[in-house]
């Protein structure tokens, strides 16, 4: 059985919003809470090499199809019909996008911030200054993420 190109986008959609919108969830309701419990010296060197790890072949698959499929589905709708289910797909490649823009102009910046201040005064001050700016916009990413991924649930089940 062959799937056409606008249902396989579909698929490929609904998987990557739904792992993406998963990792970056279990990130905010298990990895966080825990570093919040060990002390500033631990919570920089973690922070550190997870923020070298992360970004691996899967991770980036995630990331990037978490927005690439949605937005090609939205642009590749059969018989050019438009109407609720594409509206939504659409909505829900905007919602990745602004989640990937909060990646890249707030936690990535941060990350980089983070790593910089290896070596260059206290693991206090390195956590103070990344900890609670960052997980609030973990936080804001998440719900872009998950928003996504519904949306596409929808509008592929519904």
């Amino acid at each position: 059985m062959m799937i056409a190109m606008p249902e396989a986008l579909e698929i490929l959609a609904l998987a990557c919003t739904g792992l993406y919108a998963g990792y970056m969830a279990a990130f905010m309701s298990g990895v966080m809470p825990a570093l919040k419990e060990v002390d500033d010296a631990s919570f920089t060197q973690v922070m550190r090499a997870v923020n070298r790890k992360v970004p691996g072949p899967l991770f980036l698959l995630l990331f990037l199809g978490s927005l690439a499929f949605p937005a090609a589905s939205f642009f590749v709708e059969p018989d050019g019909r438009g109407g609720g289910d594409t509206t939504l797909v659409g909505v829900a490649a905007v919602c990745a996008l602004v989640g990937h823009l909060i990646t890249s102009g707030g936690n990535v910046p941060l990350n980089n911030a983070l790593e910089a201040s290896k070596g260059r005064g206290g693991d206090r001050d390195a956590r103070t200054a990344f900890e609670g700016r960052w997980t609030a916009l973990h936080a804001l990413r998440t719900l872009f993420a998950t928003a996504a991924f519904v949306l596409v649930a929808v509008a592929v089940t519904g």
